[in-house]
């Protein structure tokens, strides 16, 4: 087993911040097993804990000192197996996601099938949209929301935040008034009757939905803004198991759920709230943390399954990525991503270049560390 946390710059930045990092750094996971077969996974934590309390030092700190030596310690022959050494391991997601993906994308290569079909994929593309940050100005963001129409995606995620809501939306649903439009606070807004206010006047725009407006763990915010507007409320933040999409729906609090592999802890865990979602018949789309193709190609896997009914954060790497670390990589034809039909990820890992443009290095035949943070 090996761990690699590299950096890849991005081309175009999501947030106007200036203290923001040039680029995004992940963690990659490859498991081998005894016949040499070899399985990917990503750790795609953010750099800083603002999306949610892990990190990517932090994520690599868990993956070295517990979850490697779990997974050496246990045998198993189907991903859930493997999933339940670290199950007395609380919360740290992202980083179990990596691992779980890696284990999701051996065992279907042992089974000569691809990852989508392992999951119970039925697609053989998706639909694919945009996540669009907040820019400097609205005509910025006009630019922007017209350059990926023209790339071919029919659906763009605007994110909004307090001061930057009602208008630039405004502007862009006149600008385009027919697009699948939808808008992300990712928990940004107090709960007070102001913000309710502000929140309430975005219904008129005919969004696709509205997602996350209020602080994760926050539900009852969320069921009395959905009570007061007819466009469907999505949560993300708020979902990080089973249980907690159970709880959505008890209380209305959401009528669209935003899968993401790294927030869930894995494709297990995943591929449960997919089913419990159709049971409910909550519609499900599949959200993205930046990955590089290796998580980008287990999202793509993912979204084939039949209850993504709306366009997914799969879009092409090359809107974020000049050179990806993946052959043949990720692209989106006219808004739509074929799904692979070839065995696991359907990709093949560039292991020289990962080897070599690493920062740090984990390799558990040696039991090495190499490398600094950052």
């Amino acid at each position: 087993m090996r761990l690699f946390a590299l950096r890849l710059p991005l081309l175009h930045s999501f947030e106007t911040s200036s203290h923001r990092k040039s680029g995004i750094e992940h963690v990659l996971v490859e498991l081998t097993s005894d016949s040499g077969t070899t399985g990917w996974g990503e750790i795609a934590s953010p750099s800083d804990p603002y999306y949610c309390a892990e990190n990517t030092d932090t994520a690599w700190y868990i993956a070295t000192n517990y979850l490697v030596p779990r997974v050496l310690d246990t045998e198993w022959d189907r991903p859930e197996e493997v999933e339940r050494a670290w199950s007395n391991i609380r919360g740290h997601e992202f980083a179990k996601a990596g691992f779980s993906a890696a284990a999701w994308d051996l065992t279907a290569k042992h089974d000569g099938i691809s990852l989508a079909r392992a999951l119970g994929g039925t697609r053989d593309e998706i639909e694919s949209g945009v996540s669009l940050g907040i820019e400097r100005s609205e005509q910025d963001l006009l630019a922007q929301v017209g350059q990926q129409l023209d790339a071919g995606y029919g659906r763009v995620k605007l994110k909004i935040a307090p001061g930057w809501d009602v208008s630039p939306v405004a502007a862009v649903r006149d600008a385009f008034p027919d697009i699948d439009l939808h808008v992300d606070a990712n928990g940004a807004y107090p709960r007070t009757s102001e913000a309710l206010e502000v929140l309430q006047r975005l219904d008129r725009f005919s969004l696709t939905m509205l997602e996350q407006p209020f602080a994760a763990r926050d539900f009852m915010a969320h069921a009395e803004l959905q009570q007061r507007i007819e466009t469907p409320i999505c949560l993300d933040e708020s979902v990080v198991t089973v249980a907690d999409l159970e709880t959505m729906i008890r209380l209305d609090a959401g009528r669209i759920l935003n899968i993401k592999v790294s927030r869930m802890g894995g494709l297990t865990e995943a591929q449960n709230a997919h089913r419990v979602a159709e049971q409910a018949g909550i519609p499900v789309w599949c959200g993205g943390m930046h990955e590089f193709g290796i998580g980008r190609a287990a999202n793509v896997a993912l979204a084939s399954l039949p209850n993504f009914h709306l366009p997914s954060d799969v879009s092409g790497s090359d809107k974020y990525y000049a050179n990806d670390l993946i052959e043949p990589p990720i692209r989106a034809r006219e808004g739509r991503v074929a799904v692979p039909t070839a065995v696991g990820i359907g990709h093949e890992v560039d292991v020289a270049r990962v080897s070599v443009d690493a920062n740090r290095t984990f390799d558990s035949a040696s039991r090495e560390l190499a490398g600094v943070p950052g």
